[in-house]
C-alpha cells in the first residue's frame, strides 16, 4: 500500500465516454479517489449513492470524486445512469492502477481465498500527494468519513 504524503501515482484511464482521464487533470483540487469491487453490487451501490448525495458538500470543500473499478466502461455507463452518479467512473480493466495502488489482494469469503479488489479510498492534495487512505473501507460509512475528515481540515 501506498503512503500518506509520497505522491500519488499517476494514471490514464478511460471514463464512461471513451475520454482518456489522467489523475493529473486534477492538480489544484483535492481528489477522493476510490476503488470499489464491482458496479451493481449492494456495497459498491450504496458507496456510490452516498458519495452523490454528498456530492454538492465534497466538491464545496473542493475535492472532485473518482471511482476506480476493474468493470468496462460500459458497465460504468449503466451503473452511473441507474444511479444518477455525476463524478467519474473509471475502467482499469487490466488492473495496473488497481496493483499500482495496492488494492488488489486476498480476499478471504465464505472460507474461500479468492484475489479482488478491497474497497479503498484515497484523498489526494492539490500537489498530488497522498493525504489520507482509508483501508479497508466500509460502503455505508465511508463517504461520510471522508466528508467529515475534509471538513475537519479545513478549520
Amino acid at each position: 500500500m501506498l503512503e500518506i504524503q509520497s505522491p500519488a501515482p499517476d494514471f490514464a484511464l478511460q471514463d464512461g465516454s471513451g475520454r482518456e482521464v489522467r489523475l493529473s487533470d486534477y492538480r489544484g483540487k483535492k481528489v477522493v479517489l476510490y476503488f470499489y469491487p464491482k458496479d451493481n453490487t449492494a456495497g459498491c451501490s450504496r458507496q456510490a449513492s452516498e458519495f452523490q448525495a454528498l456530492s454538492g458538500e465534497l466538491k464545496a470543500l473542493g475535492a472532485e470524486v473518482v471511482g476506480v473499478s476493474r468493470d468496462s466502461v460500459a458497465s460504468h455507463v449503466r451503473f452511473a445512469e441507474k444511479y444518477g452518479l455525476t463524478f467519474e467512473l473509471l475502467s482499469d480493466p487490466e488492473l495496473k492502477v488497481i496493483q499500482e495502488y495496492g488494492v488488489w489482494q486476498e480476499k478471504k469469503l465464505y472460507g474461500k481465498t479468492s484475489m479482488g479488489v478491497v474497497r479503498t479510498t484515497y484523498l489526494i492534495d492539490e500537489q498530488g500527494n497522498i493525504e489520507k487512505i482509508w483501508p479497508k473501507a466500509k460502503s455505508a460509512t465511508n463517504p461520510a468519513e471522508v466528508l467529515e475528515y475534509l471538513k475537519g481540515a479545513e478549520q
